[in-house]
């Protein structure tokens, strides 16, 4: 059984995130919160490039210093919707009475998934696109 590209982003975007997600617990021992935000995201892109490069897209026909800038563009651009959610949510959370670690993972987890759409849409149709005579699966 062969996965289709959705899929298969799912799954590697899937483990990208649970990387950066994993990632920010040590990060923050010695980190102020935002700091691992921004390093566990540095984690994740790494791991997800690899991933997404390697299996989800491998048959792109750019040049790979050009998928490299649009990797790093289009998850700037879903870096920062996570990034504001997870510290708008994180002190919303706080408010509402969650205690700190938990209301940290939490809203980390729902930024994630806000990048997330960012992220398929822009790796999908730029970071990694095909010729338009090539076949899309």
């Amino acid at each position: 059984m062969q996965l289709g590209a959705s899929c298969r982003f799912l799954i590697a975007g899937g483990a990208a995130a649970l990387v950066n997600w994993l990632a920010r617990f040590p990060l923050e021992i010695v980190l102020p919160f935002a700091a691992a935000l921004l390093g566990a995201t540095a984690i994740g892109m790494t791991c997800g490039f690899l991933l997404y490069q390697g299996w989800v897209f491998p048959r792109s026909d750019r040049p790979l210093t050009q998928q490299i800038r649009d990797f790093v563009l289009v998850n700037l651009a879903g870096q920062l919707a996570m990034f504001l959610a997870a510290v708008l949510l994180r002190e919303v959370l706080l408010m509402l009475g969650f205690g700190a670690l938990l209301a940290s993972a939490l809203a980390h987890m729902m930024g994630i998934a806000i990048g997330a759409v960012v992220n398929y849409l822009g790796h999908r149709h730029v970071t990694f696109a095909r010729s338009s005579h090539a076949d899309p699966s």
